[in-house]
């Protein structure tokens, strides 16, 4: 395919879980596959991000994983990789939906508008066109390095959560894990029991908390979130508000000392951190696991950003108001499977929506 010249009625960008929540919506509206309707996926295979994780995320610690609509996930071996269970059902959902999946599609640039038509335009030249766009491109090819006084002059290894492969790497080594989330917690208990010397930094006291048992309470996360991509701020990641759950797993780190934070980096050296406190502690291995921002790059000829950094969005979370036609998920509060999977149907009903608006326009002026 070097280029899709028909205009499609809509086009999803990746296929993970927001992209085939919106692909499975498309096809409950009536789109035909392939004729109304494709979805564009950067991996060599499904998964999604999850294909990318490390075999020691088992799916017993694997946090936030939902089904997708229609087909429920079924509960694996606790000690599987999350990776494998996840890219094992996300295959089996494209199959049983028979959903236009085409791979692999890394999109460069998008230019156009709802009336001209969008152009999305590959890495290596393909183009397909659509009437409307969703955008689900989540956040993993877009890790987030802070700055720090003396980063550049630190001569050991530094990594990101994104190229951690297994914690028998950092045997023998001094680890410094940066970041006040799951993945830090779950790097740090591992390397403990693997005997592996750490330090934990946080720029804030990590948020510990009960899992709440009022439903409610993922609403007012969500709408917390919603709240700043509404006014054209950059979005707050999910666990920023949710804080981390307080699990039997992690209750034994506190206690045995391997989860309490050190506070803040001040500053680096070349073999040395220097937090907050004024204490400096010698380091051969700096391990960032301080997340991701939204993969919107491809986004750019758009004018999407505000000057706060946001894109705003309308009252339903995922239309994008500055360019009609163009709708967004996986990004605020959809950024977590859950919020993804709502997000994705409520995509597929606004650019419904839109098209039979448009649609009707057509006939109503012929």
């Amino acid at each position: 395919m070097q280029s899709m010249g028909e205009q499609l009625r809509t086009v999803v960008i990746g296929a993970g879980q927001a992209g085939l929540s919106a692909a499975h919506h498309l096809r409950r509206k009536g789109m035909a596959p392939f004729r109304d309707f494709v979805v564009l996926d950067a991996n060599e295979g499904p998964g999604g991000a999850w294909r990318h994780r490390w075999d020691s995320l088992t799916f017993d610690r694997a946090h936030g994983l939902h089904s997708l609509p229609g087909m429920e996930l079924d509960t694996p071996d606790p000690s599987e990789p999350a990776s494998a269970v996840v890219t094992r059902y996300y295959g089996d959902y494209e199959s049983a939906f028979a959903l236009p999946v085409i791979r692999p599609f890394k999109a460069k640039s998008v230019t156009g508008s709802l009336a001209e038509g969008f152009t999305i335009t590959s890495t290596d030249g393909r183009q397909v066109h659509a009437a409307t766009l969703i955008n689900a491109t989540g956040t993993w090819d877009k890790p987030y390095w802070p700055y720090y006084p003396g980063a550049r002059e630190f001569t050991g290894r530094q990594l990101h959560t994104r190229d951690f492969t297994a914690p028998e790497q950092f045997l023998g080594k001094r680890v410094l894990v940066v970041g006040g989330g799951t993945s830090a917690a779950q790097f740090l208990l591992q390397f403990s029991a693997l005997g592996i010397d750490t330090l934990w930094s946080t720029r804030q006291a990590p948020q510990w908390r009960q899992a709440p048992q009022d439903k409610s309470w993922g609403i007012e996360v969500e709408a917390n979130v919603n709240d700043r991509t509404r006014a054209g701020l950059t979005p707050r990641s999910v666990v920023s508000v949710t804080g981390l759950p307080l699990t039997d797993f992690y209750r034994e780190g506190i206690d045995s000392g391997v989860l309490v934070s050190r506070g803040g980096i001040d500053s680096l050296a070349a073999r040395s951190v220097t937090f907050t406190d004024g204490t400096t502690e010698d380091i051969d291995v700096i391990l960032w696991a301080t997340g991701f921002r939204a993969s919107l790059d491809h986004l750019a000829p758009l004018g999407l950003r505000e000057p706060g950094g946001g894109i705003v969005m309308a009252e339903d979370a995922v239309t994008v108001t500055k360019v009609p036609g163009l709708f967004m998920v996986g990004y605020g509060a959809s950024a977590s499977t859950i919020g993804a999977t709502r997000a994705g149907r409520a995509a597929a009903v606004a650019a419904g929506r839109v098209l039979d608006s448009r649609e009707a326009e057509v006939v109503g002026a012929g």
